[in-house]
């Protein structure tokens, strides 16, 4: 009677039952436990933001967002921690999201100009920003210094003429180190006329010329004549590391560094050329296929401006870029062309490519440009 009453009750229970499928309550199960985990990690958040603000926030079982804290004492919950990943602090250099950098300087060297009164002499050095009387000459008359005056292409040397008693004419040459009032005495009877008559060969080399026309080469570092024949040529100009010479030999124009020379040719404009008295290279590139040319003056005054570039390989006047008068053109030992014009110096790279302009404060602006040294 009990065994049938169990058996019957066995069957009702199993029609009762819904077959389920095991995967698909595994399924749910699993997403159930994810969405709890989601909250609870949501109410760990909020417990922490709520924990900074001072503020007391109830979660919503269903997901829907916080709800307003009920009424009655605070409770204290502890959330599990929470791993924050610092953001790394911005560079105090780094320029601002979407700022142009600032481009460098054209010229970051120091430029060195010649001031002439009629009873001083004085070096400008000019950099970026700065300007500084750096050495200073004095004489009695307006002869063989302000003509003579000039900076080794380092910018550590001066060299100058101090007048004698012929007119202007010749004097002994001195030299001395830019900034240090003591001078050295080289020689005696040099000339001090024409638009060059000091010429360094690097810094430490000077060619001069005597009073009796004879050429001598002198060491200003070590105060001794170089010895050899320094040749016949004239209208001497090295490039700045004096490697490489222009010079004039039998009224040609050529460029050598010792192992190869060539010849170039060159016609001024001939609406100029009758008020001066030929022409002469006034600066070297440093591999030596580009002159600077200059006028040559018929009177003692000195003139060391040049007007134009020449390709000595090719013959060629180069088209230089920039508007304006030319005022001088220096090939430095860095590679780089300074064209001083009257509104300023425009800075070329080696294949005379714009770098960029410096303009010239109204102080130093009509000086002469000696040498610039990077």
């Amino acid at each position: 009677m009990n065994q049938d009453r169990l058996r019957l009750d066995l069957a009702g229970l199993a029609e009762e039952v819904t077959p389920v499928d095991l995967r698909d309550r595994a399924l749910r199960t699993s997403r159930r436990l994810g969405i709890q985990r989601a909250v609870a990690t949501s109410a760990a958040a909020l417990v922490v933001l709520a924990a900074a603000t001072g503020t007391a926030l109830a979660i919503r079982p269903n997901g829907q967002g916080p709800a307003p804290a009920p009424a009655g004492p605070s409770v204290t919950s502890t959330a599990p921690p929470v791993e924050v990943t610092p953001t790394p602090e911005r560079s105090a250099t780094a320029s601002p999201t979407g700022s142009p950098a600032r481009p460098p300087a054209a010229l970051t060297g120091t430029r060195y100009y010649l001031e002439m009164t009629d009873t001083r002499a004085q070096i400008h050095a000019v950099r970026v920003g700065s300007n500084q009387v750096v050495h200073k000459i004095s004489y009695a008359r307006y002869g063989c210094e302000p003509n003579t005056v000039t900076v080794s292409p380092d910018g550590k040397r001066v060299a100058w003429v101090q007048d004698s008693t012929d007119n202007g004419t010749s004097g002994v040459l001195l030299a001395a180190t830019i900034g240090e009032p003591e001078a050295t005495t080289l020689l005696d009877e040099v000339n001090c006329l024409g638009p060059r008559p000091l010429v360094w060969q690097g810094s430490d080399l000077l060619m001069v010329s005597r009073k009796s026309g004879q050429s001598v080469l002198l060491d200003v570092a070590a105060n001794k004549r170089v010895n050899g024949d320094p040749g016949q040529e004239t209208d001497r100009c090295w490039s700045a590391d004096g490697r490489w010479l222009a010079a004039m030999a039998d009224d040609k124009p050529y460029v050598t560094d010792g192992t190869q020379s060539r010849q170039y040719r060159y016609t001024p404009p001939k609406d100029e050329a009758a008020h001066w008295g030929g022409w002469q290279a006034r600066s070297v590139s440093m591999d030596g296929r580009y002159v600077s040319v200059g006028w040559v003056g018929t009177d003692p005054s000195r003139h060391d401006d040049s007007f134009a570039v020449v390709d000595t390989t090719t013959s060629r006047v180069v088209d230089l870029p920039g508007s304006g008068d030319i005022r001088s053109i220096l090939f430095t030992v860095d590679g780089k062309v300074i064209v001083k014009r009257a509104a300023g110096i425009t800075v070329l790279d080696g294949s005379f490519k714009p770098i960029g302009t410096v303009t010239e404060s109204a102080s130093v602006r009509n000086m002469r440009l000696l040498a610039y040294a990077p």
